[in-house]
């Protein structure tokens, strides 16, 4: 409770007992805001308070177990799990018996809340083999008692139409050893009849719908519910949120976990199936009204399935046996009566069933140990009941809940008053409605209802339910908690029915209708029919029946009579243990997730006397702790009891209190407790140790992470030092074992290289290793980087001269390979024209090296800049290359700048707009120039006629360029010569002329006095 006090406004108050005011409105508004929060659990002191939120939430799987295990009851937020861990904690601790009672209407989820505590109870106890197999039968249990205890009605699909009480047995180590399962008025009305809506057991649909097809063939049965009787009357065989398949195999997996075998597993579906063929028997009248049957096929199933001979069970189904002293009469029934002794028949056979295999279950789960074991019971109970049409089941249902709450008064006054009492507390008396008025009502002897129902049903002549209503008016006409149509006012009539009767119950009036009242309460099955079902050949069925006295001809107690003698025999095994309380609530007639409907909640709430158990839990006051309890968890809020109180907690909580300002009237100290009367102190304590809280947890933080940093320091420093010793003495062993190599290496080189020159041996061996690791690898880093450079290749040592030969070739192979897969084709083409020049003139001109490296263009002049004139003149030609020229005169040698244009067929020396010469390349004789390094150069011609011109001499700056051109388009290779000295020219046929070649400071052209043209060069400089 404490644990989330600050979260009151958010999320509701977990214990309605700390509620301001205790009116229901409060009430109401604190359980809506927790149902808003998802948060379905709210105590009241030790009563858990349970709505069903028709979802899933994670709130009950084995983490949430684990949180709940040994924890204090209010430590934590409300949960069932809280509830099974403390009544298993104080059993264990007191060594006494515990019940917990769970109670609601149908659909609240009580069952559901008896599967969570039955699987806490599996995890949390200790586990062995044997132990695990007790806990799996107490497991499964439930859904086999599902199967053949509940079914579909109108307000739940998976209803328990009986109730239940189950013991939990523990030994003294708080291990599960054993279980014992009491069951109480199983509807077996519904057997034969079910409402519009509503649904037969689930067993006969989970058999019809699942069963294997072999074993269904076995059985006579069809696969379709809509064949049988007994299962259609509802008209809802078909329910979308039950899968009777995967529930037929989950029956069938459970039986087996509890050791049946298939042989008892055989006779069992067999009694079920029975039933099934039984309700489609029907009967005619014959001649005389009498009742027959209408075939004799669904009896035949029935005979076989229950091994009774047909025509015994056709006489015990349509004659009645009537015994005068020594005689025995058959007396033939009518129709109505035949179809109610195949209707007691069928109930009789599945009721009794019903009890066999819960005594089966009980006789797996027996625990054969005769030591002395503590118990927690687990009472699953149906709840109160108000239906459109409320008949006999619903009152034994009410009546059930009255006797309940009664007891729920009694307990909780009792624990009230007791814990006051031993706490030397003043009691203040309580008031609250006390029901023992309707429970005397219903169960006084010679005067109560069933009283009066008993005796209508055995007095002779012809009683009816009418006629019991007749004797009700007469005995309880003044009861205050009693009216009917007679009875009642002139308003009040108008909403009951001649037939109906009115009980003022402690949750509201419930109106009744008397019809069927005798019958069910009879519930006879006639003499003949039982002594057939004693010579059944079916084992379960003639144990059900066997069980009777044979020779009895007393008759057998009523129904009322059994239910309310067996709810005397629960009250007292309940008085007789320490008590738990769960009370469910339906949210909602829908099952909508997520909705709250206020009136039917509020509804709830009245009928399960939540409010009354409220009133006594604030019967003065409110809230009460265990001194250390208490003092635990407050003691920061006072100097003198933090850190640590080292006297009483008595004297520790008083000075606390003191401390807190606590008024006089506020608390109480008890013996073992403080007693606190308003939730309001409660709550601003609370407060207090919220914000104390922070700051200590600030305090404790900084202490504690002080403490494991100093720690975590030392450690680390501790580390570090053996880390560095082992760390030195490694690195030393390295070392030692370095050097010791490093010798051994040294004086293995030395030998080597004293013996290097000598033959391979093993003293030389590896040092010539070495030697030709180290060449290459200093060969590696020093190769050569063009073609051209041969002068940087390493001077290899005696051992690597023929290796360095093959690969110095192997080199210049790869860079030559390289190289010449890199050159474009336009590099190529250029490096042709370089081949055919270095052909004619390397070696033999001294400007030819320096000319090398100098790149050939496709031509000097571009046709744009040769005059339109010259190129209509040339027009049929196609150029091929043009260069400025200087063309020196035949006569005085003055120069003269010209174009020199090749094309195809001739070369042309260009004035602008005038061809001065066109030279077929026919007539062309031959090239000369010096070997100098002057640019001149001399066209020889052909000169045939006088009037013709004839050699050229010019001077061209790309000399080599030019030649190169006009050896390749002339193809005049042979015709270029390289002259040393004077080169003679004709400049007129039969006329000649000198050109002097010499070389001097800088470089020029003139004519000499002898009338040569003298052309002087510069020097080429020495490489």
């Amino acid at each position: 409770m404490e644990g989330a006090l600050v979260a009151r406004d958010r999320v509701g108050i977990q214990d309605f007992v700390l509620l301001d005011e205790t009116s229901e409105t409060a009430f109401m508004d604190n359980l809506r805001k927790r149902f808003t929060g998802d948060l379905i659990y709210t105590y009241i002191g030790t009563l858990l308070v349970s709505v069903n939120p028709y979802k899933d939430l994670d709130i009950y799987n084995r983490k949430q177990m684990d949180i709940y295990m040994g924890v204090n009851f209010f430590e934590l937020p409300p949960h069932i799990y809280a509830l099974a861990d403390n009544a298993y904690h104080t059993m264990l601790t007191e060594l006494n018996n515990h019940f917990i009672l769970i109670s609601g209407e149908s659909g609240a989820g009580k069952t559901e809340a008896s599967k969570k505590i039955l699987q806490y109870y599996a995890v949390s106890c200790p586990s062995t083999t044997l132990l695990d197999r007790v806990r799996d039968r107490m497991l499964v249990s439930n859904p086999v008692l599902e199967a053949f205890g509940n079914a579909k009605t109108l307000k739940n699909d998976n209803s328990s139409r009986f109730g239940k009480y189950m013991d939990i047995q523990f030994n003294s180590e708080g291990d599960a050893v054993g279980g014992h399962i009491l069951s109480y008025l199983l509807e077996k009305s519904r057997v034969v009849h079910q409402n519009h809506g509503e649904r037969n057991f689930h067993i006969f649909y989970q058999l019809v719908e699942g069963g294997e097809e072999e074993l269904l063939r076995h059985l006579g049965l069809e696969r379709d519910s809509q064949h049988y009787s007994y299962l259609v009357q509802g008209e809802c065989a078909n329910v979308p949120s039950i899968n009777d398949r995967n529930d037929w195999k989950t029956v069938r997996n459970a039986l087996q976990i509890m050791d049946f075998d298939e042989s008892t597993m055989e006779h069992l579906f067999g009694v079920i199936a029975s039933v099934l063929h039984l309700g489609n028997v029907q009967f005619e009248p014959d001649s005389k009204s009498y009742a027959s049957l209408d075939t004799d096929a669904e009896l035949g199933w029935v005979s076989k399935l229950l091994g009774i001979s047909a025509q015994v069970l056709q006489e015990g189904l349509t004659y009645r046996k009537i015994e005068a002293k020594t005689d025995e009469v058959l007396s033939p029934f009518t129709v109505d009566h035949a179809i109610y002794a195949r209707d007691a028949l069928a109930k009789a056979i599945y009721g009794r069933t019903f009890t066999w295999l819960v005594g089966k279950i009980n006789e797996a789960m027996e625990n054969k140990d005769l030591s002395r074991k503590t118990v927690i019971g687990l009472l699953d109970i149906y709840g109160f009941e108000v239906f459109y049409v409320n008949s006999f089941e619903q009152f034994c249902i009410n009546y059930c809940n009255e006797k309940l709450q009664q007891l729920f008064i009694q307990l909780t006054l009792k624990a009230e008053q007791e814990e006051y009492e031993a706490e030397g507390i003043e009691w203040e008396p309580v008031q609250f409605f006390n029901n023992k008025i309707i429970c005397d009502l219903v169960e006084e002897k010679h005067r109560g209802i069933i009283s009066v129902l008993d005796e209508e049903c055995l007095r002779p002549g012809e009683a009816t339910d009418l006629t019991f209503l007749e004797r009700l008016e007469e005995k309880m006409g003044c009861h205050p908690h009693f009216v009917t149509h007679m009875l009642a006012d002139k308003k009040t009539r108008k909403t009951l029915e001649r037939g109906d009767f009115r009980l003022l119950h402690y949750a509201g009036e419930v109106t009744y209708c008397v019809v069927g009242f005798l019958d069910k309460n009879n519930d006879l099955l006639y003499r003949n029919v039982r002594e057939v079902m004693r010579d059944s050949k079916n084992a379960i069925v003639r144990e059900c029946f066997s069980g009777l006295e044979p020779d009895s001809r007393r008759r057998p107690e009523t129904v009322a009579t059994q239910f309310k003698s067996s709810l005397l025999g629960l009250t007292e095994i309940l008085m007789a243990k320490e008590a738990w309380y769960v009370r469910c609530l339906k949210s909602n007639e829908s099952k909508q997730p997520g909705r709250f409907d206020e009136v039917l909640v509020r509804h709830q709430v009245k009928y399960l006397g939540l409010m009354e158990h409220l009133r006594v839990r604030r019967a003065g006051f409110a809230y009460r702790r265990r001194y250390e309890v208490f003092l635990k968890r407050y003691k920061p809020l006072c100097p003198a009891t933090w850190p640590h109180w080292h006297g009483v907690p008595s004297d520790g909580v008083e000075v606390l209190v003191q401390h807190l300002g606590y008024m006089p009237h506020e608390y109480s100290m008890g013996r073992t407790k403080i007693f606190i009367r308003h939730p309001r102190t409660l709550f601003a304590t609370e407060d207090a140790y919220e914000r104390c809280k922070h700051e200590l947890a600030t305090r404790l933080q900084a202490k504690y992470k002080g403490y494991r940093a100093k720690g975590e320091f030392r450690r680390q420093k501790e580390a570090a030092t053996k880390i560095e010793t082992c760390w030195r003495g490694v690195q030393a062993r390295k070392e030692k074992d370095r050097r010791a190599w490093a010798v051994k290496v040294i004086k293995k080189f030395i030998r080597g290289y004293m013996t290097r020159k000598e033959a391979k041996t093993t003293d030389n061996s590896e040092y010539l290793v070495f030697v030709r690791q180290s060449y290459l690898n200093r060969l590696k880093a020093s190769l050569p980087k063009t073609v051209l450079d041969k002068t940087t290749w390493l001077t290899p040592p005696p051992v690597m001269r023929e290796t360095s030969e093959i690969l110095r070739q192997l080199n210049m192979r790869l860079m030559v390979r390289k190289y010449v897969r890199g050159i474009t084709p336009q590099r190529k083409a250029q490096l042709q024209l370089k081949v055919i020049t270095s052909a004619i003139f390397k070696g033999k001109k001294d400007s030819y090296p320096a000319s090398v490296a100098q790149p050939f263009l496709d031509t000097r002049i571009s046709e744009q800049d040769i005059n339109m004139k010259v190129l209509q003149m040339i027009r049929n030609e196609r150029i091929k290359y043009s260069v400025p020229v200087v063309k020196y005169d035949r006569n005085g040698f003055k120069p003269r700048d010209r174009q020199l244009i090749l094309t195809t067929t001739a070369a042309y020396i260009v004035d602008e707009a005038k061809v001065k010469q066109r030279v077929l390349y026919t007539t062309l004789r031959g090239v000369s120039v010096s070997n100098l390094t002057d640019n001149v150069v001399i066209f020889h011609v052909t000169c045939e006629d006088v009037k013709q011109k004839g050699d050229l001499v010019m001077q061209c700056d790309h000399l080599f360029e030019m030649l190169t051109k006009l050896s390749v388009v002339a193809n005049k290779q042979g015709a270029i010569k390289v002259v040393q000295g004077s080169i003679k020219f004709e400049f007129q046929a039969g006329k000649e002329n000198t050109v002097d070649f010499s070389t001097g400071q800088e470089p020029m052209a003139y004519k000499a006095k002898n009338g040569h043209l003298m052309v002087v060069s510069t020097r080429t400089r020495a490489r």
